[in-house]
């Protein structure tokens, strides 16, 4: 699969999360919120993502038990 020059980059990105033989739009969903304040760009994980950093559910880390 190719990168086009025509398509934009969410476009493309949309493409690529969804030619997989089992993929649905909901892979292809935003999990990121990008923003810039003043020269600063912050990067921020959706709340609505499927797919978020750090211990998944049913673990111990995630429960907020020790273990």
């Amino acid at each position: 699969m190719t990168v086009s020059d025509d398509k934009s980059f969410d476009e493309n990105r949309h493409d690529q999360l969804t030619t997989a033989p089992n993929a649905t739009e909901a892979d292809a969903a935003p999990r990121i919120d990008v923003s810039e304040h003043d020269g600063v760009t912050r990067i921020d994980i959706r709340d609505d993502a499927e797919v978020r950093p750090g211990p998944g559910q049913g673990m111990p880390e995630a429960d907020g038990s020790d273990g």
